[in-house]
């Protein structure tokens, strides 16, 4: 339910917004290095930082008939046995060359922890590269980032078993050999660590609460915020309720410092994070604290990727850092990040529906944000390729304002059941702007 805010509060709330609202760090994260899949298995400091990533190296494993007899190995897959671990609940794998795309299946299983207790095996979606910076950024060239899988979140675990294997040969080739795996592969358990805010009493549980949720204006209000030319009539949703950064407890002494901006948003990518369906909306903070930690410690970005993120119950959550009015640049959509924003859905939606709720909030969130940029949801824009595997880099490309992933990059992304939601999300945004 929206909050109805008088006037005069709804100019300062907004007067507020034009600024960044994540508080700069005061120092730069560092990434542990790695090298080679032979590279010890790395574990940070549990005082370190709120949260901990283990990072184990894969090994040669025998092929699938041979490993219960112990007969030598001639396969090409990678992988762990059964091994107890630190605590985890989300889970991924990385690899030296992020310009490398890994060709074959991953796949993990997990115990839950305290219990002896071991999952299925579960899938982690391998093409997760269209996920980046663009080629030439300075996030991109830093030299950190690496190849990786999708996250996918398994829960309170203790104890992992994984296997990599390759694409297969094809069969009508007989001098064919599987595809080689990219070098250096490394299996990396995140822990959220627990919610970093603290209870706290009376005027400061108040001042706590308000620092962790930007409220809900009226359609009139949200007008205020945006920069439309001269005369022309604003269109521009309500602005909805969104969580803070604060509010999901990202630490900000993971990511980089500064800031990086956009001249404006002209389209909103939607995605799916292909992390699972199995989590409960209470758990959606701990889901993002541990991709955050994913995408920075794990995969070298320089902060969470997306620029927003909606769970399965709708609820909208501030993504990378920078100011929820501005255009930050992310790293959502390889080749199409500049001008644009990213919005993840929490969750799989290959086979699954997602939520009413979730399609709803893009809906809310689009009419809003893209109307404080002038831009019509229904629409359509042009934007200039920064090179992906669909087009080639400085080609102008028409897109719809609210695209999928899909549509800048060859890529499943946002699952084709969420896809297939696009339509209502478009019409029922540009109703929310009074179009």
């Amino acid at each position: 339910m929206r909050t109805l805010l008088a006037t005069s509060i709804g100019v300062t709330c907004a007067a507020a917004l034009t600024l960044p609202l994540a508080v700069p760090a005061s120092s730069t994260s560092t990434s542990a290095t790695f090298s080679s899949a032979r590279a010890p298995a790395s574990v940070e400091p549990a005082a370190e930082l709120p949260g901990s990533t283990q990072s184990l190296p894969l090994s040669p494993l025998a092929p699938a008939s041979t490993r219960a007899t112990g007969a030598p190995t001639t396969g090409a897959a990678q992988g762990l046995p059964r091994r107890d671990a630190r605590p985890f609940s989300l889970v991924g794998v990385v690899w030296d060359d992020a310009d490398a795309e890994l060709h074959g299946t991953v796949q993990i299983r997990t115990r839950a922890a305290g219990t002896t207790t071991w999952s299925g095996w579960q899938d982690i979606e391998t093409h997760n590269t269209e996920h980046a910076a663009d080629e030439g950024s300075a996030e991109r060239e830093a030299g950190k980032v690496r190849g990786s899988t999708a996250p996918l979140w398994v829960g309170d675990s203790d104890g992992v078993e994984v296997r990599v294997n390759p694409e297969p040969a094809d069969p009508r080739n007989r001098a064919a050999t599987s595809v080689a795996l990219p070098g250096g592969l490394r299996l990396e358990l995140v822990d959220p660590g627990a919610d970093p805010r603290q209870p706290v009493a009376g005027r400061a549980r108040s001042a706590a609460r308000t620092a962790s949720v930007i409220p809900a204006l009226t359609q009139e209000d949200s007008a205020r915020e945006a920069v439309v030319a001269a005369g022309a009539k604003p269109y521009i949703g309500p602005r909805p309720r969104i969580i803070t950064r604060k509010g999901w407890g990202a630490n900000e002494k993971l990511r980089e410092r500064r800031f990086v901006y956009t001249k404006k948003v002209k389209a909103a990518f939607v995605h799916h994070s292909a992390t699972g369906n199995n989590y409960r909306c209470s758990q959606a903070p701990a889901v993002l604290r541990s991709i955050y930690r994913y995408h920075v410690k794990s995969s070298g970005w320089r902060d969470f990727g997306y620029n927003f993120a909606v769970d399965k119950c709708g609820n909208i959550y501030e993504g990378r850092a920078g100011g929820v009015t501005k255009a930050v640049l992310g790293a959502h959509t390889l080749g199409f990040n500049t001008n644009s924003m990213g919005v993840v859905v929490l969750g799989t939606f290959t086979s699954k529906n997602p939520p009413a709720a979730a399609v709803n909030s893009i809906a809310k969130l689009t009419a809003w944000k893209l109307g404080l940029f002038g831009a019509n949801p229904k629409g359509k824009t042009t934007l200039v390729s920064g090179g992906s595997n669909k087009y080639k880099k400085g080609k102008k490309v028409k897109l719809n304002v609210i695209s999928g992933h899909r549509d800048g990059f060859a890529t499943e992304c946002p699952g084709k059941r969420l896809y297939k939601k696009l339509g209502t999300a478009r019409t029922t945004s540009a109703r929310l702007q009074g179009r």
